[in-house]
């Protein structure tokens, strides 16, 4: 089958062609129909299936087949993401694929200036591409109109249960017409309990359908553990890079600290790293992104959340340096190789206390992931074990009092005069005599 099959127009058949895309993916095939045919869609898919261009194309067909009365602009399509770089991607997508269509696309998220968002709605917009947050920054500055909305996409709505946006999720709902005036599309890569209850109160009988890859993800990516003392990780990670000549390496931290503690590093060791995570502003991350998939970034350091929209057909590695505490966003980072069928490696570095970490996953995995050595490893650990034992100890923390200051002193007092000649000040100030009068500074 090929797209020409699932009566896509001439003007995005030809977009699609100059993406260099012929062959539609699972999700695109049982999605694209069910969506021109009006229905609302309950569907199961893994992030890099497909499933962008599974909703947006019939999406921007059934608009610009209808276009709206009037001459003004209102939003008539909005799709909500969990983080800014999957709304970036799929805008991306949506300019893509429109290029040749009457209709105008916008993205709005938070960690960039409000005021050029502003103009671009004010100028009218067909498709709104968002995140919760930014969303209802709009709403509140009565920037955005979503009471002529048609159709309605809730994306990787499993992530957004984990990130703590359902309140967020259910006033935005409060603001969109009933679900029996539009026509609502919900994917998720899981269906926890709270996902199908959300899909009750916003799917009108939908249309549900779950997307197998043609393998397990055990099966199409390569895993590997290496276990090693935690101060090891840094140079077991410099060494596996550089003997296998990686390149395009995306490596998860747990922490924001963490991932620019580590990218520091690694940029020392001579790889040309970036880190992302939610701490880093909008343009910061975008020029990471940017850096890493056109091969300007060698490796590139991530938290959990702030990775999600990562997008690269054929990254070959992924490296927990830490393993992740829900066994489950294991499955997520690792999936962020492998995609659309390729394979793929997933490395990741264990130190003895996450153990319990790795014993949780393969419960998950349902299997045991190989165990690695590389070479020198155990002369490596020997000689951080010598290290550690031939380390002065740490004097410990009695709660004495500073050296030189006497029983009773306070900080400041007694100290030498300055270089001017001036006692320091004292750390508070006199009380004023009888009769003085407080002058304010």
């Amino acid at each position: 089958m090929d797209f020409k099959n699932l009566g896509l127009s001439a003007e995005l058949l030809r977009a699609i062609e100059e993406q260099g895309y012929s062959t539609p993916t699972p999700v695109q095939q049982q999605a694209i129909p069910l969506v021109l045919e009006g229905h609302d869609v309950l569907a199961g898919a893994q992030t890099g299936t497909g499933k962008t261009a599974g909703f947006m194309l019939p999406l921007m067909q059934r608009l610009a087949a209808a276009p709206a009365p009037g001459n003004k602009r209102s939003i008539r399509a909005l799709v909500l993401t969990p983080t800014r770089e999957l709304a970036a991607q799929v805008g991306e997508s949506a300019e893509q694929y429109g290029k040749y269509l009457p209709l105008r696309s916008a993205v709005v998220f938070g960690g960039v200036k409000i005021g050029r968002q502003i103009e671009t709605l004010r100028r009218g917009v067909d498709i709104l591409v968002a995140t919760p947050g930014r969303l209802l920054d709009h709403v509140g500055q009565r920037t955005v109109d979503l009471s002529q909305l048609e159709i309605f996409v809730l994306d990787e709505a499993d992530r957004m249960l984990d990130m703590g946006f359902i309140h967020d999720i259910r006033k935005v709902l409060a603001l969109i017409p009933p679900i029996e005036q539009r026509q609502s599309l919900l994917f998720s890569a899981t269906f926890p309990k709270e996902i199908k209850q959300l899909a009750s109160s916003l799917l009108n009988s939908p249309r549900q359908f779950q997307v197998a890859s043609d393998k397990p993800a055990a099966e199409r990516i390569e895993q590997q553990i290496y276990s090693m003392p935690k101060g090891l990780k840094r140079k077991v990670l410099s060494r596996l890079i550089s003997a296998g000549d990686w390149h395009q390496v995306l490596v998860f931290t747990r922490t924001k600290h963490g991932a620019n503690r580590l990218a520091k590093q690694l940029d020392q060791d001579g790889f040309n790293t970036a880190a992302i995570h939610g701490n880093k502003s909008q343009a910061a991350r975008t020029r990471a992104l940017a850096g890493f998939k056109d091969g300007n970034v060698q490796v590139l350091v991530a938290t959990d959340i702030a990775a999600r929209g990562i997008d690269i057909d054929q990254l070959p590695y992924v490296v927990n340096y830490e393993l992740p505490n829900v066994p489950e966003d294991y499955v997520h980072r690792i999936g962020r190789t492998a995609r659309a069928g390729r394979s793929g490696l997933a490395v990741s570095l264990v130190s003895p206390d996450e153990d319990k970490l790795l014993r949780d996953i393969e419960r998950v995995l349902k299997n045991k992931v190989p165990r690695c050595e590389i070479d020198g490893m155990r002369e490596l650990i020997a000689e951080h074990e010598t290290m550690l034992r031939e380390r002065p100890p740490q004097p410990e923390s009695t709660g004495a009092r500073p050296q030189g200051r006497k029983p009773g002193q306070r900080s400041g007092q007694g100290q030498p005069a300055r270089a001017d000649g001036r006692k320091r000040n004292s750390s508070r100030r006199r009380r004023p005599r009888s009769g003085e009068q407080r002058v304010a500074s």
